[in-house]
């Protein structure tokens, strides 16, 4: 049992890793993340690791979002408007729990961080 909470724990430090380097303004998304860790399909665990996220310092997991640009991880903050105050104060313009502009402010860490 030990080995598999070791490799959660691996998993979610390389998370949070990737999540760090998202700039300031700028959004990914739950599979990109899992993609550019080689697994593409754990998305739902990168999600998982976000929700994690408030056990560590200086993440910011406000800056993840779903491959549309909504905010579907908004409830695991502390107030339900907590995420969208946070990309606001980035600069990043939210419309009915969606980014606007998703295209341009998404950050995709398998080409930024070639």
């Amino acid at each position: 049992m030990k080995a598999s909470s070791e490799k959660t724990r691996n998993f979610f430090q390389d998370v949070y890793d990737i999540v760090r380097l998202v700039p300031k303004g700028r959004v990914t998304s739950y599979g990109a993340v899992a993609r550019y860790l080689g697994t593409g399909m754990s998305a739902r665990m990168v999600g998982w690791a976000m929700n994690a996220a408030h056990t560590e310092k200086d993440i910011p997991a406000h800056r993840v979002v779903n491959s549309k640009g909504l905010l579907t991880g908004k409830h695991h903050f502390k107030s339900p408007n907590a995420m969208q105050r946070a990309l606001e104060k980035e600069g990043v313009k939210i419309e009915k729990d969606k980014v606007r502009d998703f295209e341009n402010r998404f950050w995709n860490p398998a080409k930024e961080l070639l």
